[in-house]
């Protein structure tokens, strides 16, 4: 998988990083049991500070998306497949609630925007 790190976006790059690998783990292009690169490796390989790459990966951990085991080194973590179940059942109980209030989906939608732009904001 690529990661691409722009030099020139305001987004800093354990954040650029950070969020590429997430989006990788969630679209399953990096599978539960992947074997990570190596920080200093993937650090080298990026031209990146072996702190910045560090940050990426503790905030992974820290989301549950990727574990890492000691010498063995960081691995893709069960626990956010299991995360992104728990997340499908509560959009499906979600749907079935609005269904039956007769709220239509755009409308639906703007409150789970709302609701999602609250919790990130706190």
């Amino acid at each position: 998988p690529m990661i691409v790190i722009d030099a020139a976006s305001p987004t800093p790059p354990y954040e650029q990083l950070r969020a590429q690998l997430a989006r990788q783990i969630q679209d399953r292009t990096l599978a539960v049991g992947t074997r990570l690169p190596t920080i200093r490796k993937l650090a080298a390989d990026l031209g990146l500070a072996v702190n910045t790459v560090g940050r990426a990966y503790r905030e992974l951990e820290e989301a549950g998306l990727i574990e890492t085991r000691g010498r063995a080194g960081s691995f893709v973590s069960a626990r956010g497949e299991e995360a992104l179940e728990q997340a499908r059942r509560a959009a499906r109980e979600y749907a079935e609630v609005v269904t039956g209030l007769g709220i239509d989906p755009a409308e639906a939608m703007r409150i789970v925007e709302a609701a999602l732009k609250d919790a990130t904001a706190s």
